[in-house]
């Protein structure tokens, strides 16, 4: 039922997508609920077991790890809800149904901070509260299922009516359209009826994309990430992070916990959420300047054949402004990671199978990464060079260092010989107390690091930037590139890039948009 609900999803996704209607994407909620259900299914398909509580577990787990979006988390809470339901179930009735569904509906709205009515949340508990009166005649599971999507999609007509901004764009609400698809491919999983592929022009949708409100986003950064640690206070860490935004998700449980939230300021919750373990999946997503949703897009792109070429290239970053960077200096696969989240080796074997060339460069970009991109580059049976950039100054150096016309060794000695050429700067914050060559320091300071010292300490970020760049540049250096963060915004950049320039006139000031987390400032002298 699981895996027919997704198929039904899936099939149906770009109806779904095509509904939204806020001014851009947390990710397109077909899409992002698709993901999330694929993710579902991935872990009921390495279930060892078949037994039906721990299929529903399977699922919850699954659907929680992979949660995109909005959509998504709630649809990972209605899962889990529905999974503690059926504890120690091997089979049920209507009944039991039923009160599954309503503790999905349960769970979901206590996950939420601010519950809106006229969403999935609608659509989920007035069926769960229709299946409560229903099991009490019905005893036929498939004509059960059948009268609750009736009342699901009798909530959903009923959405506009609930949310104006539904009403106002002409449209039902997508995460309950979604939800619809699921049950009915649930129920097709029993009646052996397939769910029908709707056509999207049939579809009254009176939205145009190409105008796009974007004055309206108070919060500019879809923030997600997964905390992973023990004992975690769930309930306390909501309160502690809600006035930093809105559109606010935390579920899990004490030793996992999914967030996401609409924010100025990721790098404050992240701070927060790192006292509590570490935090891996970070995605932020600057939603004044992305207009759609870039995994959609890259899945899209791969289904398109691919030109064999001499040399691809593989790098890891974070943020969108420097993931632009590597696309502009050539790179195929730009991988989502850094400090607080390695990619796997997995993940590198993925990417490497996704060009078409004879040698590929990867660029980890991070020294925690190299060792998972070497393993990659035993295992993987194309030819691969590992270039050992310890941050993104140095993998954008060895991709300047570059040579289309050389050989392979040559390039690999070149852009090697590359990363000494560059000093790389960081400021960032400290999560903890603590004391480092003799240097006190105190949770919520600012810190300055320079090839991997701590150089200056602050409470400042300008300040312990300039402190920073006094202490690594040296008459010989000729370039300063400022690569700045989500957290800072444009004319902060700019007023410490002049004085920047003020300060080492004799040097080439470079401003870049970063839209890093963690790191409010990237800095690379050459």
């Amino acid at each position: 039922m699981i895996i027919a609900g997704a198929q039904a999803l899936e099939n149906n996704k770009q109806i779904v997508n095509a509904l939204n209607v806020f001014p851009v994407p947390d990710g397109d909620t077909g899409t992002n609920m698709s993901l999330t259900m694929q993710s579902a299914v991935k872990e009921v398909k390495n279930c060892k077991s078949t037994g039906l509580s721990d299929i529903a577990n399977a699922a919850a787990n699954g659907s929680l790890m992979g949660a995109r979006g909005n959509s998504g988390v709630i649809l990972s809470q209605l899962f889990r809800g529905f999974a503690k339901s059926l504890r120690d179930k091997e089979q049920i009735n209507t009944i039991e149904l039923a009160e599954a569904l309503k503790q999905a509906s349960d769970t979901a709205y206590k996950a939420v901070m601010k519950p809106t009515e006229g969403t999935i949340l609608t659509v989920a508990r007035e069926s769960a509260e229709k299946a409560l009166i229903l099991c009490k005649k019905e005893k036929d599971i498939a004509l059960f299922i059948e009268k609750v999507i009736a009342q699901a999609e009798d909530t959903l007509k009923r959405t506009p009516e609930m949310l104006a901004v539904l009403k106002e764009a002409g449209v039902v609400d997508s995460g309950g359209k979604g939800l619809i698809y699921i049950f009915q491919g649930a129920l097709g999983a029993i009646t052996g009826k397939e769910v029908i592929v709707e056509d999207i022009n049939e579809i009254d949708v009176q939205i145009e994309q190409e105008h796009e409100d974007l004055g309206d986003i108070e919060f500019g950064y879809c923030t997600e990430f997964m905390i992973n640690g023990t004992d975690i206070n769930i309930e306390k860490f909501k309160s502690t992070i809600v006035d930093y935004g809105d559109s606010m998700l935390v579920v899990g449980n004490e030793s996992l916990v999914k967030v996401h939230i609409h924010t100025n300021h990721p790098g404050a919750v992240m701070e927060h959420a790192l006292k509590l373990g570490q935090l891996t999946d970070i995605k932020i997503d600057n939603m004044r300047k992305q207009h759609r949703n870039e995994l959609f897009e890259e899945k899209s792109s791969q289904t398109k054949p691919k030109e064999s070429k001499k040399y691809g290239f593989v790098t890891v970053t974070m943020g969108d402004g420097l993931t632009k960077i590597f696309k502009d200096l050539n790179v195929d696969h730009v991988i989502e990671g850094g400090q607080t989240m390695n990619p796997s080796t997995e993940d590198f074997i993925k990417a490497i199978e996704d060009i078409n060339a004879d040698t590929i460069f990867i660029l980890p970009n991070n020294s925690n990464i190299i060792m998972a991109a070497n393993q990659a580059q035993k295992i993987s049976s194309k030819k691969v060079v590992v270039i050992p950039s310890k941050s993104v100054p140095q993998g954008i150096a060895a991709l300047v260092a570059f040579n289309e016309d050389m050989a392979v060794d040559r390039n690999e000695a070149n852009m090697s010989e590359a990363l000494k050429s560059v000093v790389t700067g960081q400021v960032t914050y400290a999560v903890r107390d603590t004391s480092i060559n003799d240097i006190s320091i105190s949770e919520g300071d600012i810190l300055g690091i320079g090839n991997n010292e701590i150089k200056s300490v602050g409470s400042e970020i300008q300040q312990v930037t300039m402190d920073l760049l006094n202490k690594i540049v040296t008459g010989d250096h000729e370039i300063i590139t400022i690569f700045y963060g989500a957290e800072i915004s444009e004319d902060e950049a700019k007023e410490l890039a002049e004085e920047v320039e003020s300060i080492f006139p004799d040097c080439e000031i470079e401003l870049y948009y970063g839209g890093q987390s963690i790191y409010y400032y990237v800095l690379s002298v050459e």
